[in-house]
């Protein structure tokens, strides 16, 4: 086969027959990436393996007059990473954003995949990951949801209406049969009835949209929080009912109370240790905290007012029965995703393994012989 290299390129159509948009088997694929991320049988970017990946960030005023300027969520990032148990692959997540794409009809970020072999490097698969990432984004606290939330819930709300969170929804939703009704809560209205017109429609349940926050945190069992980084979200501790299970993919910020008394999960700890490294490397470490999602629990672990990262509990021990998750089901239990390579990783490559054996995407040739060899 060498010299000569082939690799798959899936565009998002083939991704979608590939079963990119299968909810119920990325829950599945990400429970699997939870237990190989509790054993270590992974690596990430930095020398600490644990970096969420690498930016793009653009000055606010340059003397250049092609170089980009700063804007709302505009950025590029390289998230690469290698994942082990049956993946056994490489692979990086690139991507680039600009809140301003939306005046050209184009989704806020756009978003490749490349696996790569693991010993020699070469492409496995360059595929389409809009689809791809949203899914495993959504996927990451269904998992959560399957191993935290009371298996009697009856409620659930949606804060944020826009695509991230009906990722989320979709498959949160394959987790818990017993929902029997919905508030999607959105700045914009219109969003938060339109995402409540789907889930009723979808799922046969009564369901509401409202723009009054404490509508829609207030007495629901699970509470799912993928919300715009363009303005802070705000909730009161005294909205969220014994029991509830709150599944954070989004900043939030909430009385300090709320966190100092709930069961904190996190997705995996070492990656928030190496968020912390990169606040202190920073130079500004408040307002490193003030963008990124652990913020609010990072400034209480500082204080003391919280356990240490290293004393608290990932996911990936909880998948792997090391730790407990859930204690009672008065527990009110808060579960952070930070996002990682290694789950683009491993559900892209099951998108290309179904691609490879059922005949789907297009063949591209790197090179028949490489001409510096």
């Amino acid at each position: 086969m060498y010299p000569k290299i082939d690799f798959l390129y899936l565009s998002e159509s083939d991704t979608i027959e590939a079963g990119v948009l299968d909810a119920a088997r990325c829950v599945d694929v990400c429970e699997e990436t939870f237990s190989l991320l509790g054993k270590g049988d992974y690596l990430m970017g930095g020398a600490n393996h644990n970096n969420h990946g690498m930016n793009i960030v653009f000055p606010k005023e340059t003397k250049f007059p092609n170089m980009p300027v700063a804007g709302p969520d505009r950025r590029f990032a390289a998230m690469p990473g290698y994942l082990g148990g049956r993946f056994d692959v490489c692979g990086n997540k690139w991507y680039g954003s600009n809140h301003a794409n939306a005046e050209k009809g184009l989704p806020r970020s756009i978003l490749t995949m490349m696996l790569n072999d693991k010993d020699t490097g070469a492409p496995l698969a360059l595929v389409s990951a809009n689809l791809l990432s949203a899914a495993r984004t959504g996927a990451v606290p269904a998992v959560a949801a399957r191993h935290l939330a009371n298996k009697n819930a009856k409620s659930i709300s949606v804060i944020g209406c826009g695509p991230i969170n009906k990722a989320c929804v979709t498959a949160i939703m394959t987790q818990l049969g017993s929902i029997e009704k919905a508030v999607c809560f959105d700045l914009f209205l219109d969003k938060a009835k339109n995402l409540a017109d789907w889930m009723s429609t979808e799922y046969r349940i009564e369901a509401v949209g409202v723009d009054d926050a404490e509508a829609g945190f207030r007495d629901v069992d699970v509470i799912t929080v993928a919300a715009s980084r363009l303005k802070p979200l705000h909730f009161k501790d005294e909205w969220i009912k014994e029991g509830a299970t709150i599944l954070i993919s989004g900043p939030v910020h909430s009385d300090e109370s709320f966190w100092t008394n709930a069961r904190i999960v996190y997705d995996h700890t070492p990656l928030h240790e190496a968020y912390v490294e990169d606040a202190i490397a920073s130079g500004n470490k408040d307002g490193y905290y003030s963008v990124v999602i652990g913020g609010p629990f990072y400034r209480l672990i500082d204080a003391g007012k919280l356990p240490t990262l290293k004393d608290s509990i990932g996911l990936g021990d909880v998948v792997n029965k090391e730790k407990p998750g859930r204690q009672s089901p008065a527990d009110r239990v808060v579960f952070i995703a930070c996002g990682m390579a290694v789950f683009d990783i491993s559900w892209g490559y099951e998108i290309y393994a179904n691609a490879k054996q059922g005949g789907i995407g297009t063949r591209l040739r790197l090179w028949d012989k490489p001409h510096l060899g």
